[in-house]
């Protein structure tokens, strides 16, 4: 029974070591990740940068699988080269090892200290960054106190015959040990977690230095697996390049060190002075080896895995670009993705718009048909968007996560139904008119073709207030709506002119004119409302526009 009590004791102070890494990092993604990833971004012209970059805010965030996220969405949309994306990669394997470094120091005294820091931050703090760094010292504080723990826990086994066999057999197989880390480090979602324990287990004399050696090897080689398996990658073969050419220069590092193993770890322990330090020293110079033996041959590395993983000849338009699902754990990822597929349906729609306006010109039955395959489009875009945003994990969102989830909800929503608009009304008038064989006046295609332009003006300044939430923006697409209500009441009322006037044109194609003349009001209305968020207080205002409830039925969500 003892032996079982202590197996749980164990398995306990793991899970507690797994948590404080958790913590930690979800801290600062909160608190710091949208300027971090702003950063990354702006750092990612070349590779010394790039690698200097993935550096430093892998050292912030201490999760390389964080931004390797980021970078990935940058280089799969062609925002970055594959070069600067791999030197960033190894720039953040190389930032995983800095946390390690510091704890393989005994400064477990000052766990308690870190906590309560950490309880007096987020318990009083107003500002939600600082509840967000509240977060981050809690961390710290149950991971040093885990480890704390743990190692007292193993004081008494260190000795144990039985388990000295089994790790000296251990040691006789060094390719095992590496496959035996690599699933955990794998399972975990996290290197840092799986060096802190081997490096504990080596400070407490359980496994000999070469096994602890080869586990951190393995630890390296478990995380670059992740980003292989989850998400978008799994599909595109150029979302494919950046985690399969981490993966593979990470393998040849592996190859390398396990062939070296036992002429490293001699001088290194010798080098280091007590185990601890020496694993948490191998964990830095394997990966700033790696850095240095790669950073050079990125150029032509880059073009055998652009031969190897060709980009795909044509993608399903309605198929989604960036919900990529391994973000999901990180908000401000998760969010930025579902933002930009949103803009994919805005750009959908403003083709729309184009095919329509031009089939109301022509009467190019072309244009119709390609414009109703766009609402298809736009429908699955949407279905998608709102599935990813609302599979976020609500206890991970701030306050600011859920005002833009809502934004975005809201942006989507009004996008779809002004494409039921064009699809289920705008056009349906236009195949009227062309099978009838009849045309609109000069002067009523004039007014139809401004409004259309009008239109198609609105949702480019929508999606502009929708990505910059800039109050002057609002203030112009708030009055649009009246001036739009201004133009169709013109156009009315020279429409009733014309027919008052008896033009046999104007008169066969009346109820028509003044259908689209509805159709292309109720769109528009659709384009303020789909950036309601964004500024509620000027779109709220007299003669502005209420925000409509995200996923509400379409008929109760069509402003009139």
């Amino acid at each position: 029974m003892n032996a079982y009590l202590t197996l749980f004791d164990i398995a306990g102070f793991v899970a507690l070591l797994l948590w404080g890494v958790h913590m930690v990092q979800t801290g600062i993604q909160r608190a710091f990740g949208p300027r971090l990833r702003t950063t990354l971004g702006v750092a990612l012209g070349n590779r010394v940068y790039a690698f200097f970059a993935g550096l430093g805010v892998t050292a912030v965030l201490q999760s390389s699988t964080a931004t390797g996220l980021i970078v990935a969405g940058f280089a799969a949309n062609g925002l970055v080269g594959l070069v600067p994306a791999l030197a960033a990669m190894l720039g953040a394997n190389v930032g995983t090892t800095l946390i390690v470094q510091v704890l393989s120091f005994d400064i477990s005294r000052i766990a308690p200290i870190l906590v309560l820091i950490g309880v007096v931050m987020f318990r009083r703090g107003n500002a939600t960054h600082v509840r967000d760094l509240g977060r981050v010292f809690i961390g710290l504080g149950l991971l040093l106190l885990s480890l704390h723990l743990l190692l007292a826990q193993l004081e008494p086994y260190r000795d144990l015959p039985a388990l000295r066999s089994a790790l000296e057999a251990l040691s006789g197989q060094p390719g095992l040990a590496i496959l035996l880390a690599a699933v955990l480090a794998w399972a975990a979602h996290s290197s840092v977690a799986i060096v802190v324990l081997v490096m504990s287990f080596s400070a407490q004399g359980l496994l000999p230095i070469s096994v602890a050696f080869a586990l951190v090897l393995g630890a390296n080689l478990g995380t670059a697996i992740n980003p292989l398996l989850e998400g978008s990658a799994k599909d595109d073969p150029q979302a494919r390049r950046l985690p399969v050419g981490n993966l593979l220069n990470r393998v040849v590092g592996v190859l390398i060190g396990l062939a070296m193993l036992h002429h490293i770890h001699p001088w290194m322990s010798q080098l280091a002075g007590d185990n601890a330090r020496a694993v948490a020293n191998f964990h830095t110079v394997f990966n700033l080896v790696l850095a240095a033996l790669f950073l050079p041959l990125l150029t032509p590395y880059a073009a055998l895995l652009r031969r190897w993983l060709p980009a795909n000849p044509a993608a399903d338009p309605g198929q989604p670009l960036y919900l990529d699902s391994a973000a999901r754990d990180l908000p401000v990822v998760a969010l930025g993705n579902a933002a930009r597929e949103a803009l994919r349906m805005a750009d959908t729609l403003q083709t729309m718009l184009h095919h329509s306006r031009q089939a109301l010109a022509t009467g190019d039955r072309k244009r119709v048909a390609e414009a109703r395959r766009l609402d298809d489009v736009l429908d699955r875009l949407n279905g998608a968007i709102k599935t990813y945003v609302a599979g976020l994990d609500p206890d991970e969102l701030t306050r600011e996560d859920r005002r833009r989830a809502d934004e975005i909800l809201t942006f989507i929503t009004n996008l779809e139904h002004a494409g039921d608009v064009v699809d289920k009304n705008l056009l349906n008038d236009i195949s009227k008119l062309t099978k009838r064989g009849l045309a609109f006046s000069p002067e009523g295609r004039r007014e139809l073709d401004d409004m259309h332009g009008r239109l198609e003006a609105n949702l480019r300044l929508a999606a502009s207030l929708f990505v910059t939430a800039d109050a002057r923006a609002a203030r112009l697409l708030a009055a649009e709506k009246e001036t739009f209500r201004g133009m169709e009441g013109q156009a009315t009322q020279t429409h009733f002119e014309r027919l008052r006037s008896g033009r046999v044109d104007t008169t066969e194609t009346s109820a028509l004119h003044l259908d689209v003349l509805r159709d292309l009001r109720r769109i528009n209305s659709h384009l303020v409302a789909s950036a309601a968020y964004a500024a509620p207080e000027v779109l709220s205002a007299p003669g502005g526009t209420a925000p409509v409830a995200a996923g509400a039925p379409e008929a109760a969500g069509t402003p009139e």
